[in-house]
């Protein structure tokens, strides 16, 4: 089942599960104080580009990992983000500062961009790119 990530689809579940405790703890939820519509639909198409192209690999736009080597670094990379992001949410989930804000939009950006090269993934790549500077932007113009 080379179309399938399944260890794609882990890191999206792993990362998902502390915005979906966010979500359930703060009824009131995210207020976005920075309405830039061209931007928020960049970041919206780049991240569910990011979330599809990590689980599914479209033939012909996917080309694997170079090496067995380069396999094991992407799931020890991937791993040690997606830790890094969840261990964040856990430290400042109460506290809402630039740094959180910057730290969740940076790792999941990072994150992205890393998974599509190394698994060669053109359009992981291409989402990731649209995905990273958007969500960025929107998270540090609403922490500040």
């Amino acid at each position: 089942m080379e179309w399938f990530n399944v260890f794609g689809l882990i890191f999206i579940v792993v990362i998902m599960i502390p915005n979906i405790v966010f979500a359930i703890k703060c009824k009131d939820g995210f207020h976005n104080k920075w309405n830039n519509k061209y931007v928020e639909g960049i970041e919206q198409v780049g991240r569910l580009g990011c979330f599809g192209f990590m689980i599914i690999n479209i033939p012909g736009t996917w080309f694997g990992w170079w090496s067995d080597e380069a396999f094991a670094l992407y799931l020890i990379v991937d791993a040690i983000l997606v830790m890094l992001y969840c261990a964040i949410w856990i430290i400042c989930f109460k506290r809402n500062s630039v740094f959180r804000a910057l730290a969740l939009s940076i790792i999941p950006s990072i994150l992205f961009l890393f998974s599509g090269i190394m698994s060669r993934s053109v359009l992981l790549i291409i989402a990731s790119i649209l995905f990273a500077p958007s969500h960025i932007v929107i998270s540090y113009r609403n922490a500040k």
